[in-house]
């Protein structure tokens, strides 16, 4: 199992305590006033509550802890199963939240009971009302203790939220990090990737102009091509019809055979200056 599977697994861990430790306050508030004790129930009243608003705010921290480490799971499913219990957590928190607000209205209803029995008891006569006040005096110096017990409780559960809030900023800090160096190493990607495709772009660009170069060689030299066989073709027939005209003087016997040698080598010389000439 990677570290990141085992990071989900402690938080898991984590979740369930603190959500069993809430469970138990919430019970506890649900309680209050209940067993007599109006003026003890409702000093401890903030006591459990800081405790459940403390366990409130350790599970809110768990769940962004949750997501950031969802997100770096190796495989899909895993993924998936993280977001389906983040999403559970979500709907526990909010049940929690709820049964926490229905718990103090349940504590202030019973506290509220239990001090009217004790102001009418206190108000009463006979050997336990007396008992009652004397109780009543001990609960006042019970009640600054109390008092000093509060301080020292808000003190307690300010310095967890701020332990709370460093952890949470050090694993912003972490993710971060962990994005900026995928960031770096995609830019260093990018940037050899960009110079194989200068690299290909200026092949490319000779390539074409290669190409076109060859075309008009090709052209060029099929035009010199078309203009000597046009040429030579010219020549023989020039030479054809030069031979029918003889031909044709001899028959009709108004030319010598001597005047045809001597038209025949003046023609086969220029045939030859031609040639030379090309």
């Amino acid at each position: 199992m990677d570290e990141v599977s085992l990071a989900v697994e402690d938080v898991k861990r984590t979740w369930d305590q603190t959500v069993n430790h809430i469970q138990d306050n919430i019970k506890e508030i649900h309680c209050c006033g209940k067993s007599g004790k109006g003026i003890q129930d409702r000093n401890s009243l903030p006591r459990l509550n800081g405790a459940a608003q403390d366990g409130l705010a350790l599970l809110r921290s768990l769940q962004f802890r949750l997501d950031l480490l969802a997100q770096q799971l190796p495989t899909e499913e895993a993924v998936v199963t993280a977001h389906t219990m983040l999403n559970s957590w979500k709907e526990q928190y909010q049940g929690l939240h709820l049964s926490l607000r229905n718990a103090n209205l349940q504590a202030k209803d019973n506290i509220r009971a239990a001090a009217r029995e004790e102001r009418e008891l206190l108000l009463g006569g006979g050997e336990e009302s007396t008992i009652r006040r004397r109780n009543l005096q001990t609960k006042v110096g019970l009640k600054q203790e109390s008092a000093a017990e509060s301080i020292t409780e808000s003190l307690r559960r300010t310095r967890q939220l701020m332990v709370q809030e460093v952890e949470r900023s050090v694993s912003t800090l972490e993710t971060f990090e962990e994005s900026t160096g995928v960031l770096k190493k995609a830019e260093s990607e990018y940037k050899g990737q960009r110079s194989l495709l200068m690299h290909t772009r200026r092949l490319l660009s000779t390539m074409q102009r290669q190409d076109v170069m060859d075309r008009v060689i090709m052209v060029a030299g099929f035009v010199l091509f078309l203009s000597a066989v046009l040429y030579v073709v010219s020549k023989r027939i020039g030479l054809l019809a030069l031979q029918r005209k003889i031909v044709a003087a001899v028959k009709s016997g108004s030319v010598g055979l001597e005047d045809v040698g001597k038209e025949l080598s003046k023609s086969l010389s220029k045939d030859k200056l031609s040639h030379e000439e090309l």
